[in-house]
């Protein structure tokens, strides 16, 4: 858990540096074998949508953390990155209000990155 917790914080910042919208960690631990935590954020256009996702992967990466498993980089309208431990979701605007996983999984807790 505590390498899901120095994962999470890595993401948050990467998407915050690259002016992620929006970012919510949510700690699905207590609910799902998935992973520990979800890293939700969107862009607001695909570019920006890309470059949040290659700046999660850069700065998980340089930290020792390969990405498993990348779907939706192509379209660019909800990127998913599993890391195991943690699932990064970057979203477009209008696909983030449509899916709204923040709803889905509320039964996680929503995490505060300063408690990390």
């Amino acid at each position: 858990m505590e390498q899901a917790k120095k994962m999470a914080k890595i993401a948050y910042q990467a998407l915050d540096d690259k002016k992620g919208e929006d970012i919510k960690i949510i700690d699905i631990s207590g609910i799902s074998t998935l992973a520990d935590y979800f890293i939700i954020a969107n862009g607001s256009n695909e570019s920006q949508v890309k470059a949040l996702v290659d700046n999660v992967e850069k700065e998980l990466g340089k930290n020792g953390f390969q990405v498993k498993q990348r779907e939706g980089y192509g379209t660019a309208n909800w990127v998913l990155l599993d890391f195991h431990d943690i699932i990064v979701h970057v979203f477009d605007s209008e696909n983030r209000l449509f899916y709204d996983l923040e709803r889905i999984w509320r039964d996680g807790k929503t995490v505060d990155v300063t408690l990390l």
